[in-house]
């Protein structure tokens, strides 16, 4: 018996015609019966936004679609294995002496790496609006950031316009956390201001679209009858010529057998059934759809492996439209919220945290040596680099032998008649 069948009633057994229990929810919730492993996911991750397609999306029934997953990968992963450095803001120089460093680029707390807890960070921010993360300090000194799930915790704000965090702890009962203990960053737009807007509800509608096609795909495949070719014949089939038939059909079956010739029998033609335009149809759905989730995301066509005419030379400028419209904004969302919740206001007039996107930027090998060629004064122009910054940008170490000047002496060689 299952959890449900205590509380059923037992005066009477069900009709075979009655129609199937259901459970109703929040937000007009319905599930197909108690049963249902909607019902599951509504009971261990609570509500879920019900579209008009009747698809329950929740934020992890949403990942398992390939769009919103490349999506998120996408964002998180470039949030993630970019270098996000504390530097001064005089000179630009890494602030290596202090300890916010090695927690932002190196450690952040004792079972993470930067890239596993930045992507985390921003993967709970796209999906669910916002990322949260205890200050674990020793005095004034941040020694980790602990990520703490999104969905536990509740953000509010008190009479002196300051934020509280009510966080669950499960058994460990309910802990109240003021603004100072914890590293907040949230997406960019808000109803209200203090929390983020989750991308995954916002774009519920084109998910549940999505979900509901690939269901009827599978169920297609599962169900359906796909039906290769078909022999006709203009009158009655002999029940030996039906059986040398079968016998035939059977024996081509394969890739070794395939583009072989059959042998009709009794004045049969052979007919041959491709796709439908309904089928068309179909696939053309499916790439709206692609499009539709990942609108909000703001991912290009070609970065979601769709069969695009952009591929070549334009890619170089898709990736530089993804990182400006796209990346940009979540990257100053980070260095903003870590100079206001990590950073004291004495240190905040001195330092910042900035992301280094310039691996993202660079274009290909010969437009890089053309740039650093005119940077170094090639060409009669007026030389704005040192030779070694060029090594810097490309992960080469710096060399002893090049003097400073380098590059302005090549460039007044380049002058000389």
């Amino acid at each position: 018996m299952d959890l449900f069948g205590m509380f059923r009633r037992r005066d009477a057994p069900p009709s075979s015609d009655a129609p199937p229990p259901q459970a109703m929810a929040s937000e007009g919730a319905v599930f197909d019966g108690l049963n249902d492993p909607a019902l599951y996911e509504f009971m261990r991750y609570g509500a879920a936004t019900v579209t008009e397609s009747g698809a329950s999306v929740t934020t992890k029934t949403a990942l398992r679609n390939t769009t919103v997953l490349r999506c998120v990968s996408l964002i998180a992963f470039a949030i993630g294995m970019l270098p996000l450095h504390l530097r001064r803001k005089d000179d630009k120089t890494k602030a290596q002496d202090h300890p916010l460093f090695r927690v932002l680029y190196r450690r952040p707390n004792a079972w993470q790496t930067a890239f596993e807890f930045r992507s985390l960070m921003a993967q709970r921010a796209l999906i669910d609006g916002n990322a949260y993360a205890l200050i674990v300090r020793s005095g004034n000194r941040i020694l980790q950031l602990v990520p703490l799930e999104s969905k536990r915790v509740q953000v509010t704000q008190r009479s002196d316009w300051s934020l509280e965090y009510r966080v669950d702890r499960g058994p460990q009962g309910t802990v109240i956390l003021p603004q100072s203990d914890v590293f907040h960053v949230r997406y960019g737009i808000s109803e209200d201001g203090i929390s983020g807007v989750s991308l995954v509800k916002q774009a519920a509608e084109a998910i549940g679209l999505a979900q509901q096609a690939q269901k009827a795909a599978a169920r297609l495949f599962r169900n359906g009858m796909m039906v290769g070719g078909a022999l006709k014949h203009p009158g009655k089939l002999s029940p030996e010529a039906y059986d040398r038939l079968r016998a035939s059909m059977n024996d081509d079956t394969g890739a070794e057998n395939a583009h072989r010739w059959k042998i009709l029998e009794e004045g049969m033609e052979l007919a041959s059934t491709g796709a439908s335009g309904k089928d068309s149809q179909s696939v053309e759905q499916q790439k709206l759809q692609i499009e539709d989730i990942a609108r909000p995301f703001g991912v290009p066509r070609p970065l979601l492996n769709l069969d695009d005419t952009s591929w070549g030379s334009g890619i170089d400028v898709l990736g530089q439209l993804f990182v400006r419209y796209s990346l940009n904004p979540w990257f100053e969302a980070w260095e903003q919220a870590i100079e206001r919740s990590l950073l004291s206001d004495a240190d905040a007039d001195v330092f910042e945290a900035k992301f280094n996107a310039g691996a993202l930027l660079r274009g290909s090998m010969l437009d890089q040596a053309e740039f650093f060629a005119k940077g170094l004064g090639s060409g009669g122009h007026t030389p704005w680099l040192h030779p070694d910054e060029p090594r810097e940008m490309m992960d080469m170490p710096q060399r002893d032998d090049l003097p400073p000047a380098m590059g302005q002496q090549a460039g007044e060689q380049q002058n000389e008649p």
